[in-house]
């Protein structure tokens, strides 16, 4: 938002001629956006924090613009205990205010000025205290080799428990922060420190530089005995005049293991700005590795915020995390341009920070690690939107927002995967360097201020001379739900080869959904062509459409979505299934994957059985493309655990797992080597995950319960013996030992845990404890999950074990229903529209979609997002018990 100055003029006319305005307004509490007649000017924080302690004072200062006469107005504040309010006025007039917690859960409180005030600015100074959070939200604690550290995360709507503020996106200004901290530490924020000074005994204040205009949810700052270490200086380059410092932040004696991230950084800038044609504004640039965090990262301009895993490697890591540790920061830097130089104005178009991030990220990652094959992940990526997408429950791109649930469950595969895929596919219809100048308008046209989806949306219309069809189409995609289901019919007439298109709304067997809804899809296919293939792209707008392929072979066959570029899934005639899954390998790998996903959808909406999948399936893992191989997994997973009921029919499953697989596992083995690709290393860990635990194939669980117990030995000092086992291998051949080995392993990790600060070890080790396989030990690392030495950030990771079997989804959820209340008390609000998933995920039965609704509808009203969590889950429940009431396992 632009910076709101009154004139002296106008101030004065609103001292004298108050008769003139409107009377003070009689609302009640908004349960929505906060009103617009009160809007935030600049901030100034103070805050007095030592993380040894349970809870920190604050004092807030916010100039105010009072647009209309009022006697009171509206902000944000949740668990604030405030102890003094005063609201100086435009002449310098101090006034006592009172601060009312008005909706307690929901944070939103009100500010009374005892008087009415004629429209001015004002200024409020807001003195308080609060706890130090416990659940990972607004400012809260943490602890690392048992030392306290204190630290931020605001987005979506913390900031309320850290400060009181007009917690929105719409509300932009600068803030200026101060920390009076304990001597001995150190603080770093948004921005750079540009003072400190003495505070009384054993008290250091440092005060920042004012940031550029910021929302509430991109305030950070972080306190504790830090280690800093410095990377490359970032060039200047034709964009930014100035070198960009850059910094490592990381508990104390891990500062060391940043330096693989910050070697990866200048080039992801640089990326970034020559895209966008503007150089980074946020004057430096510090990455900070949380002990722990409810996020996977968080884009704060100039202190971003992530998992510590994916930014603490050694040259021996496991290759997700080296891999994901680029790709998380490019996507987090991306948020530099889009989300935070732009930021969404209302919670509807989060799309517009993380669709974008997601997005770009992919674009930063095929241009700097082109092997990382970020095209394959984009396309994997909204292959898994889709099964969430194909849900009547599912969420729009650009949701309407009804209370604070929906922001906070805002943040899934719709809001990421299937907007990046959108933006690509659209991208690959106006042609990428047109889809460039449209963003780069875009960026210029809102720099540090707030848009929306239309001025995006135009942005690229304008730019690639398009109208309100184009409009029309990309609107399509962003405000209803669901995935387009794209059916056709090849005929030669006159001569022509012509391609019959039509389109409904893709829902999978036992759906209740409407499939009468049209999107505007740009179709591109690939056909086959008497000296190879062409492509042929149109903009199906209306329920069916056709298209006469030039050239075409007689007979021919046809890829319906080359190049996956778009949104969609399609299906064919059996003739031309056929003649598709002939030639499957002369498709691309982004076509391949595009394959198997529609052989998925096909098999879920009732066109192909259990056998028609798994041998339109089968070639595809002969491929050398690492994202093909595994491709049919998920589907040949279903079908053995859900639809074969006889020791016979799983023998026949898993002679089909080994045929296509095994010769691919001995081929590489169970030890990295030396030199070798980390896509080597990434498929090991794939194959060994699904034929060890999944499949259960003998041999590969002997090779890995070696590893595991190796790891599971003790060293002389004690400890376990846990980088025995290759890295990559390690969580698989815990869980493969705990299973094996049962309470004995089981103990030895619970016992290891605690003293384990690596924090890949740490992942590791919950790998086994969630493998657990029997209820009575399942029930044990649950318990253990809920204790302070498994962190907030880690207990999903135990309980979303054990989910494979009906009877272990019932110890589940006879463990979960009796510590309800114990799991809401660590996760937080936040974590509200997760619960029921983790309750009642993976059931394939009515009677389990039956009590998961008959448990959580009593309990929404005290959990923010449950309600959209429960609607989900229990859809997918029924959904599975359909698609498995309709197989016939005759046919495996």
């Amino acid at each position: 938002m632009k910076r709101l100055f009154r004139p002296l003029a106008m101030t004065a006319l609103a001292v004298c001629c108050g008769a003139a305005f409107a009377a003070t307004p009689a609302d009640q509490a908004p349960h929505g956006q906060l009103p617009r007649w009160a809007v935030p000017v600049s901030y100034q924080l103070a805050f007095k924090v030592d993380p040894a302690q349970q809870g920190f004072s604050g004092t807030t200062t916010i100039k105010v613009d009072l647009k209309q006469a009022a006697d009171h107005l509206w902000l944000d504040g949740r668990d604030l205990d405030v102890s003094k309010v005063t609201i100086t006025d435009a002449s310098g007039k101090v006034h006592d205010g009172k601060y009312v917690a008005v909706a307690p859960k929901e944070g939103v409180s009100r500010i009374d000025f005892g008087s009415t005030l004629k429209p001015q600015q004002l200024t409020l100074t807001i003195e308080y205290t609060a706890p130090l959070n416990e659940q990972l939200q607004g400012l809260y604690k943490v602890s690392h080799a048992g030392v306290p550290y204190a630290m931020t995360q605001m987005e979506p709507i913390s900031a309320r428990y850290a400060f009181p503020s007009f917690d929105e996106p719409g509300f932009k200004t600068p803030y200026d922060i101060a920390l009076t901290i304990p001597s001995d530490l150190v603080a770093v924020a948004n921005t750079k420190q540009i003072n400190e000074a003495h505070a009384g005994d054993k008290w250091k204040t440092l005060t920042f530089a004012q940031t550029q205009p910021l929302p509430s949810y991109l305030v950070a700052f972080a306190v504790g005995p830090w280690d800093i270490v410095n990377g490359p200086d970032i060039s200047p380059d034709d964009y930014r005049t100035e070198v960009l410092p850059l910094r490592g932040i990381a508990a104390h004696g891990e500062g060391h293991r940043m330096q693989h991230v910050l070697s990866e950084t200048p080039s992801i800038i640089h990326t970034l700005e020559n895209y966008y044609g503007f150089g980074y504004p946020f004057g430096k640039l510090d990455l900070l590795a949380a002990p722990d965090f409810s996020a996977g990262a968080m884009e704060n301009p100039g202190l971003v915020t992530f998992r510590d895993w994916l930014l603490l490697l050694d040259p021996d890591s496991p290759a997700k995390y080296v891999r994901g540790s680029f790709n998380v920061t490019a996507h987090e830097l991306a948020h530099q341009w889009t989300g935070d130089t732009v930021t969404l104005a209302w919670w509807n178009d989060i799309w517009l920070n993380e669709a974008f991030a997601t997005w770009m990220q992919q674009k930063v990652t095929m241009k700097v690690h082109p092997e990382y094959r970020a095209d394959l992940d984009r396309i994997s990526g909204a292959e898994g939107a889709m099964h969430n997408d194909s849900l009547t429950t599912a969420r729009q791109i650009r949701q309407p927002i009804t209370g604070n649930g929906d922001i906070e469950t805002a943040f899934d595969g719709i809001t990421y995967q299937k907007g990046a895929a959108v933006l690509g596919m659209f991208e690959g219809y106006v042609g990428e360097d047109t889809f460039q100048k449209g963003m780069r308008a875009y960026i210029q046209a809102h720099k540090f201020g707030n848009a929306t989806a239309d001025d995006l949306v135009g942005a690229i219309a304008t730019a690639a001379n398009q109208g309100p069809t184009f409009k029309h189409a990309f609107n399509s995609f962003l405000d209803q739900s669901g995935v387009p289901y794209v059916q056709t019919r090849l005929e030669q007439k006159d001569g022509k080869t012509i391609l019959h298109l039509s389109q409904d709304r893709y829902l999978p067997v036992g759906s209740t959904g409407d499939v009468n809804r049209v999107w505007g899809i740009p179709v591109c296919v690939r056909y086959a062509t008497s000296d190879g293939t062409k492509q042929s792209c149109e903009l199906l707008d209306k329920p069916t459409g056709t298209m006469v392929l030039a050239d075409a072979s007689t007979p021919t066959w046809v890829m319906p979505n080359a190049n996956a570029r778009g949104y969609y899934r399609f299906n064919l005639s059996k003739t031309e299934w056929a003649d598709l899954t002939q030639h499957v390998a002369t498709l691309s790998d982004t076509e391949q994957l595009a394959y198997a996903d529609s052989i998925d959808a096909g098999f879920r909406h009732g066109e192909l059985n259990a056998g028609d999948a798994m041998a339109a399936l089968k070639p595809l893992t002969s491929v050398t493309t690492r994202e093909v191989v595994v491709a049919p997994l998920q589907t040949i997973e279903w079908i053995y655990s859900n639809e074969a009921v006889t020791d016979a029919q799983r023998a026949k499953i898993v002679a089909w797992v080994k045929d296509a697989y095994m010769p691919r596992m001995e081929q590489l083995g169970y030890q990295r080597k030396p030199g070798e690709a980390d896509g080597d290393s990434l498929l090991r860990s794939a194959l060994a995950n699904a034929l060890a635990l999944d499949f259960k194939v003998p041999e590969v669980r002997a090779a890995l319960l070696k590893q595991g117990d190796a790891a599971l030995a003790k060293n002389a000092d004690g400890h376990l013996n846990l980088t025995a086992a290759d890295p990559d291998l390690l969580g698989v051949a815990l869980a493969v030992a705990v299973q094996e080995h049962g309470e004995p392993a089981l103990d030895a990790l619970i016992a290891e845990l605690p003293q384990t600060t690596d924090p890949a070890l740490r992942n590791a080790m919950l790998d086994g404890l969630s493998a657990t396989d029997t209820p009575a030990l399942a029930d044990k690392a649950r318990d253990f999950s809920l204790s302070k030495q498994v962190k907030v950030g880690e207990m999903a990771a135990i309980l979303r074990g054990s989910h494979d079997t009906l009877a272990a989804r019932d110890a589940l959820w006879h463990w979960f229903t009796g510590h309800y209340d114990q799991v809401v008390a660590r996760t937080g609000s936040f974590a509200g529209g997760r619960l029921p998933a983790l309750a009642g995920g993976g059931g394939c039965s009515t009677a389990e979609a039956d009590r998961l609704q008959a448990y959580f509808a009593p309990r929404l009203k005290d959990v923010t997002g449950a309600d959209r969590g429960l609607a989900q889950t229990r859809e997918q429940t029924l959904l599975c018990a359909a698609l498995k009431a309709k197989q016939d396992p005759s046919k495996i």
